[in-house]
């Protein structure tokens, strides 16, 4: 404890201090609460929606545009911001009456009452931070109280969780005391949304409503009545429905996808999320820091063969490590030597790959990686055909995600798979930045301590932790190391062996599939029946880990242990005598066989055991061959148990040594952390251009846009581009030519790239008449303005604005695809500035900036141009393509940025978008169907 800690305390002591009067409170009002009958109950629900109504609509526009005086968008975001303040306030005063409502509709509905340390834990979470609670103390149950709560509002509360099956749980088991209460429930999964509904009559009308299982996935007989099980009180409905509800769970991934697509469609209707409101994310430490790095990217697949993957993959295996290339472990890095490169050389035959051009280099780096960094059944499986990701921190088989920058099609190439295409990204953005979206933000977990400065520099999130209900009393065994891995698994048996004969129940986590694979095939040896967990066997997760408790249970698994799933002493489903008799032996025994580089994850594990307040104990099984430990520097101590003639099989606990491996993990997590914020500073250039461009959009939903931040209707936005454009015009000719008529000579041809010549009712003559710049540039405005009138008496103000939408949308589409890929162009080679003593952030930013300022007036410019050359037909009506909300084609992925991270791609095939009917593109102008390519080498050569 440092010394700030000790005069004025932790940020935890004194929050938990200013909670105790709430929980007094919320207890005081217990006995009132038992005595409402349940009609009675459900009805606070409405008494508080309507206090929490009237409380907001108390705050008057006037009153914020009379303090401001001036500026609409100012005052409209400090509107905002007061109707915010005041529906926090008097949330707050109404919290300990809702707390005391949930807390009486869970005894009634699911027999579960909320201890005081939960009723902490909800106050926490409501006021906007992380609540540390250990494994087994309920988070699930303390999540109902400030979702309750903040669900008052009307204006949505999203619970997120890691996965599918989490999501659904959690709506159904806690959708009872909602339900009950008058709240509406819906759940997001993969290709599906739900209503939760306890309604017989309802239930029955959609009897025939099945969620079909990923094809190849089998379920044993329990695992299939489980998943019948969970949609028993799910009814399906629209996405946008699930979103209206007044309480949503689902995934990170599903909320961030949903976001993405909602910033591509072409009428408000197809939108589905409402305004980001409160999120409570469990297992925050997972989606913030596992995941923070993982951008979430909408793409289309890009035409590139898989010929040069595959030369390189035959390649790679004829070099020799050290002579040829290094590797850098800690890093995780490899890199030729001249010796290597030279060798290349030569089996390609040419004198220098590098005068190739940048595209061998980069397939040559991605198949070495693939090759020396990627190992089969640690990093990855083959399965079916397809490479398949395992998860580093849960050891989950991550289905559908996808490498990126090529690495996955090294790896497709290495394995002898098929060769999948990269693609374009069309939409993208990371956990870090679509989180902090939300006007309020909290989570849950069991670690996050070790990483509350990192929670708090980036998302200002204090971490609280929650002193649990029962004492600990799980014993945490100092770590038991080893010379080698053999005399390491040597000793683990033994140890497993001497537990199951006296029926303590054992759980013992791996790092990888293939270690998992190893020590299972040691136990079989070893005649110890047990069952294996890992990626390969998922789908029996729930069912392995519900009976991980029972009395001589072995169980190996891999990090993926159940988060989220009780492991019941005595087995599943609960019987108080055997449960008993295994708290006699013990409790459950929890083994690691090596440690992880985060020690949060390793408290995860040791988590397993020990919850509410039950034995149990813990112990690290460590060798001097291990990752973490050969990475950093363990040769010395391995010198030395040589030196001293220490068996293999034989352990030594040693202070020395268990402070250095905390001292390289805390190294580690650093690392990591200025990794992420590294990431996040460059992102965040990203994210507020991505921000502006969607902004742009949402108003051009409503018929509005921006002039010089004053939101006006798009019509006068479009005569706003024109000015700009017709004066930019101009005064290019002038300031380019001395000689007059060269001058309106290049004016009369710019005009015409805007608008056809036979449109035009100034003819060139008339146009040579004028001399002065302004008398020039009025008079094409007005001729530009008189068209839009034209068009709006023909087909209407309505139509034309129809039709201003469609194209503009579509304009900045197609532009905004070509940004994105020019960025991650700039981001990958910024690197290179620090050469010139610059720093790269420095320049990234300044050079983005540019280049934002260009995308925008190449908007306008491109709009103004598709505009006036779109022709209406005899039914006055226009064409316009198919938007992006075609969804054929879409690819939806989740990527890592750096070589050892994924990307996630749900694939279906599109069709090129149709080019806008009857309308003149020029041959050197973009393609209208948004492909990025000039119109003559894309759709025009199709004519």
């Amino acid at each position: 404890m440092g010394i700030y800690e000790k005069i004025f305390g932790s940020i935890s002591s004194k929050e938990l201090k200013s909670i105790q009067p709430i929980v007094k409170k919320i207890n005081d009002l217990e006995k009132e609460y038992e005595a409402l009958s349940d009609e009675e109950l459900k009805a606070k629900t409405l008494y508080f929606k309507e206090k929490i109504k009237n409380a907001i609509s108390s705050v008057k526009r006037e009153d914020i545009d009379e303090d401001l005086d001036g500026d609409k968008l100012i005052n409209e975001k400090d509107f905002v911001l007061k109707k915010h303040q005041i529906e926090q306030k008097i949330l707050n005063e109404i919290l300990p009456d809702a707390f005391a409502v949930v807390r009486e509709a869970s005894k009634r509905v699911l027999g579960m009452r909320h201890f005081d340390v939960q009723l902490i834990g909800g106050v926490v979470l409501h006021r906007g931070k992380i609540a540390e609670m250990k494994t087994g103390e309920g988070k699930t149950l303390v999540s109902t109280l400030p979702i309750y709560l903040n669900a008052l509002s009307g204006n949505g509360v999203h619970v997120v969780t890691v996965n599918d099956y989490l999501a659904r749980r959690d709506a159904q088991w806690m959708g009872k005391i909602f339900d009950f209460l008058g709240l509406s429930v819906g759940v997001i999964i993969h290709d599906h949304s739900f209503l939760v509904t306890f309604d017989e009559n309802l239930k029955s009308q959609n009897s025939n409503n099945q969620i079909k299982l990923p094809e190849g996935v089998d379920l044993d007989e329990q695992a299939q009545q489980q998943v019948e099980i969970e949609q028993e009180d799910l009814i399906e409905v629209s996405r946008a429905d699930a979103y209206r509800a007044d309480i949503t769970y689902g995934t990170n991934n599903e909320y961030g996808f949903d976001y993405l697509k909602d910033n591509m469609v072409s009428d408000l209707s197809q939108k589905v999320q409402r305004p980001l409101h409160y999120a409570i994310i469990d297992e925050i430490d997972s989606i913030l820091i596992d995941e923070a790095r993982t951008p979430l990217i909408i793409s289309a697949p890009a035409e590139e063969s898989g010929d040069l993957y595959k030369k390189f993959s035959t390649i790679i295996p004829q070099l020799e490590k050290e002579s040829d290339y290094t590797v850098d472990e800690k890093m995780r890095s490899v890199s030729l030597t001249d010796d290597g490169i030279k060798k290349i050389e030569t089996i390609l035959g040419m004198d220098n790959i590098y005068d190739k051009g940048i595209e061998l280099v980069h397939h040559l780096e991605q198949a070495l990686k693939a090759n020396v960094l990627f190992v089969k059944d640690r990093d990855y499986v083959v399965k079916e055909g397809e490479i398949v990701i395992v998860d580093e921190f849960t050891g989950r088989l991550m289905f559908g995600r996808r490498y990126s920058d090529g690495l996955h099609q090294a790896i497709e190439a290495k394995e002898g798979v098929e060769i999948k295409k990269e693609s374009i990204t069309l939409a993208t953005i990371t956990f870090q930045n679509y989180f902090r979206i939300y006007k309020k933000l909290s989570g849950m977990t069991g670690t996050a301590m070790t990483e509350s400065e990192e929670f708090y520099k980036i998302y200002k999130l204090d971490v609280i932790a929650i002193p649990t209900n029962n004492p600990m009393i799980r014993i945490d065994n100092p770590d038991k190391i080893y010379q080698n891995e053999e005399g390491k698994f040597i000793s683990l048996i033994k140890e497993i062996k001497e537990k199951y004969e006296k029926g303590q129940p054992v759980l013992v986590g791996t790092i990888s599939i293939e270690k998992n694979e190893l020590l299972s095939h040691q136990l079989k040896i070893s005649g110890i029946p047990h069952e294996v967990l890992n990626a390969k066997h998922h789908e029996r997760e729930a069912s392995i880990i519900s009976q991980a408790g029972a009395k001589g249970a072995v169980t190996v698994a891999t990090n993926m242990a159940g988060r989220g799933v009780d492991i019941i002493l005595g087995g599943h489903p609960y019987d108080k005598q055997k449960a008993d008799e295994v708290r006699s032996l013990g409790g459950l025994a929890v083994f690691g066989t090596e440690r992880h580089e985060s020690r949060r994850i390793d408290n995860q594990l040791r988590g397993r055991a020990g919850r509410q307040g039950d034995p149990g104990e813990s112990q690290f099984f460590i060798s001097m061959e291990d990752d973490l430990m050969r990475i950093f520097g363990a040769e010395r101590i391995k010198r030395l148990m040589n030196t001293l003639g220490i068996p293999s099989d034989q352990a030594i606990e040693n202070k020395m040594v268990s402070s250095a491996i905390e001292t390289a993990q805390k190294k580690v997590e650093g690392h990591n952390f200025d990794i992420r914020k590294h990431v996040l500073e460059y992102d965040d250039v990203m994210n507020r251009q991505r921000k502006s461009i969607y902004s742009k959009r949402d108003k051009i939903l409503l018929f509005k846009d921006e002039i010089d931040e004053v939101e006006v209707d798009i019509l006068d936005k479009v005569k706003n581009i024109i000015q700009k454009e017709i004066s930019l015009l101009v005064d290019s000719a002038f300031n380019k030519n001395e000689d007059l008529v060269e001058a309106k000579k290049e004016i009369w041809d710019g005009l015409t790239v805007i608008i056809e010549e036979d449109r035009i009712k100034l003819p060139f003559e008339e146009l040579n008449k004028l001399d002065l710049p302004d008398q020039i540039k009025n008079n094409l405005i007005n001729i530009l303005n008189t068209k839009i009138e034209e068009l709006i008496s023909e087909i209407g103000e309505d139509q034309v604005k129809n039709l201003i939408k469609s194209l503009y949308l579509r304009i900045i589409d197609m532009y905004w695809v070509q940004h994105l890929t020019e960025m991650d162009h700039l981001r990958s080679g910024i690197g290179l500035v620090g050469y010139s003593q610059k720093d790269p952030l420095v320049e990234y930013k300044h050079r983005s900036f540019n280049m934002f300022k260009q995308l925008l007036s190449m908007i306008d410019s491109s709009f103004i141009k598709a505009f006036f050359r779109v022709k209406i037909d005899n039914s006055n009506s226009y064409k316009t393509q198919g938007h992006i909300e075609n969804k054929k084609d879409i690819q939806y992925k989740k990527e890592f940025a750096q070589g050892g991270q994924d990307e996630a791609k749900e694939e279906t095939k599109k069709e090129r978008p149709q080019v806008i009917g009857k309308s003149k593109v020029g041959r050197n102008d973009p393609c209208p169907c948004g492909s990025g390519k000039k119109y003559k080498k894309c759709c025009g050569q199709e004519k």
